[in-house]
């Protein structure tokens, strides 16, 4: 900053000496303000807001009004939070909002579904938007996913999906939910078929639905399944079973359920099938991602990172996501970069064969 008085000339009669005391005195005084001025947080006095691609009452829902209740608390300023829910083709509205419409001045995050990549890597015009370069803030869990199945349905296992003349109906919001591509991962593993109802707003309505009969099925999320309703009821009354999980490892929650690599080995699927499989679970590390606009100032992205960050040591977040039944297991913004690079850049024969698994192909 150019100090104007550095340049003055005394009038005559008044000593250089003097000047140059009264520069001095009056120097702590300009800068302070300056440093005053350069320490104001940006957020103070502003709202954030969490655009949420799904209805409320679902558990990305659910995630982002527990993170809204305490990351503001890490950032400078602590800005009023708000949570909006903007449900559609599996959040690809809310993506291409928070992408394409939303100021990129850091006070617009989105919560995408954790496999909204899908629809960029098979080259859907819907998706207006390019995921390496989201600014990822970071997510709180990762995404696990099971099929329950309605007990009066004749399904007791995979292998009897297998062997059905007609695949049994799932629910699901879109072809870019997880949901939907844990069901075309199956097939990919061992050739098993399901039906997909597209078009709910979320998972609560699509729950709703296998209440009415609607749907027989479902893949969702394990740790919503083990923690809220109606799933807890549900268990009680032995409305539905669990079919399969996705992890390496069976759940401790679900002992008796095979996991789709113990499937793969049992019907002994080709490597190449392997290597599709293990590229599309990888959308089980996004969990419920948050990010920003790809143009958000450096600043901001670096202040919602580490707030994001601590907001996950938070003692209180944490203890209000275990009696929620939430299973945290939080990655950072740079790990979601560098996940996103290794799913992104693909060979070509894996995305087209992905492309065929999702319907593009």
């Amino acid at each position: 900053m150019k100090l104007s008085f550095l340049s003055w000339k005394p009038r005559k009669g008044l000593r250089a000496e003097g000047v140059v005391l009264l520069s001095l005195l009056f120097l702590p005084v300009v800068l302070c303000q300056s440093l005053v001025y350069a320490q104001e947080p940006f957020y103070k006095g502003k709202s954030i807001k969490i655009v949420v691609g799904f209805s409320a009452g679902g558990f990305y829902d659910r995630w982002a009004r527990l993170v809204a209740r305490h990351i503001n608390k890490h950032i400078p300023g602590t800005p009023d939070m708000i949570v909006q829910n903007m449900p559609g083709a599996g959040s690809v509205i809310a993506t291409n909002y928070v992408y394409g419409v939303a100021q990129p001045d850091g006070l617009t995050i989105g919560m995408p579904s954790a496999s909204v990549y899908m629809d960029q890597l098979v080259g859907r015009k819907e998706a207006q938007f390019d995921i390496r370069k989201f600014k990822w803030i970071g997510t709180q869990d990762k995404r696990h996913q099971v099929v329950y199945m309605r007990t009066d349905a004749p399904y007791k296992s995979i292998e009897d999906v297998m062997k059905a003349k007609e695949p049994p109906k799932c629910g699901e919001t879109g072809t870019a939910s997880q949901g939907y591509l844990t069901l075309r991962i199956l097939e990919e593993a061992v050739g098993v078929k399901f039906g997909s109802v597209l078009g709910y707003p979320g998972g609560a309505e699509i729950d709703l639905a296998a209440e009415r009969g609607e749907i027989v099925c479902r893949a969702l999320s394990i740790d919503p399944f083990f923690g809220r309703e109606p799933f807890g009821s549900w268990r009680k009354k032995g409305f539905v079973r669990l079919l399969v999980q996705t992890a390496k490892k069976r759940d401790p929650r679900a002992p008796d359920v095979p996991t789709i690599h113990e499937l793969m080995d049992k019907h002994q699927t080709p490597e190449t099938n392997r290597r599709v499989v293990e590229a599309l679970l990888g959308a089980t590390e996004f969990g419920s991602p948050l990010f920003v606009h790809p143009e958000t100032p450096a600043g901001q992205v670096r202040t919602l990172r580490a707030a994001h960050a601590n907001a996950m040591k938070d003692p209180k977040l944490v203890a209000e996501a275990e009696k929620g039944k939430m299973d945290m297991d939080a990655s950072t913004g740079e790990e979601l970069d560098a996940i996103t690079q290794k799913i992104m850049d693909q060979p070509e024969e894996i995305i087209m064969r992905i492309k065929k698994i999702m319907g593009k192909g």
